[in-house]
């Protein structure tokens, strides 16, 4: 049984049909990690779409929401979250490599689409949230559960002369 295999036989070479498809269910396969962050394959991802019958083939209009998890950049911390790409893309007959999907003699399978939307937008930098401060550079103490008692690095004088490049905080 594939779930997200949809029968389109009402839709196939019938110019203007147009039908809405929810499906739901698990990714099959391996879980996809792109940098510090997974794909979530243990939970239901929704394709919800509008399938329409053009001259080309079959356009598949709508929304993919799945969920991911991952490590954060900063604190080296458990990080996730939910995804929700919006795609339009075009089924053929004879699909063109990287540009569109194969439409099967009456089906579908919208299980790759949803893969390759997820997949493109998973976060490179995955934060736990956007104000984590991080480890201390020098003790490696998690900023986040309070300050370290580090002392303050003192600046090395062989770069001084680069302080005339930053820019000056606002007053």
């Amino acid at each position: 049984m594939r779930p997200f295999v949809v029968n389109v036989a009402d839709l196939v070479n019938r110019p203007g049909a147009r039908r809405r498809e929810r499906v739901e269910a698990r990714l099959t396969g391996p879980a996809v990690t792109v940098v510090d962050a997974t794909l979530r394959t243990d939970v239901p991802v929704a394709v919800d779409t509008l399938l329409e019958w053009v001259s080309d083939g079959l356009l598949a209009t709508g929304t993919v929401d799945g969920a991911w998890d991952g490590v954060c950049r900063r604190c080296l911390g458990p990080a996730g979250g939910e995804l929700h790409v919006d795609f339009q893309e075009l089924f053929e007959s004879h699909p063109r490599d990287g540009e569109s999907y194969r439409l099967g003699h009456d089906q579908i399978d919208l299980e790759p689409l949803a893969r390759e939307a997820l997949t493109l937008d998973l976060p490179l930098a995955p934060l736990h949230s956007p104000d984590c401060r991080g480890l201390c550079p020098t003790c490696g103490a998690d900023l986040n559960l309070g300050d370290c008692d580090c002392v303050p690095a003192v600046p090395d004088a062989r770069w001084a002369a680069l302080d005339v490049l930053r820019p000056t905080p606002p007053e």
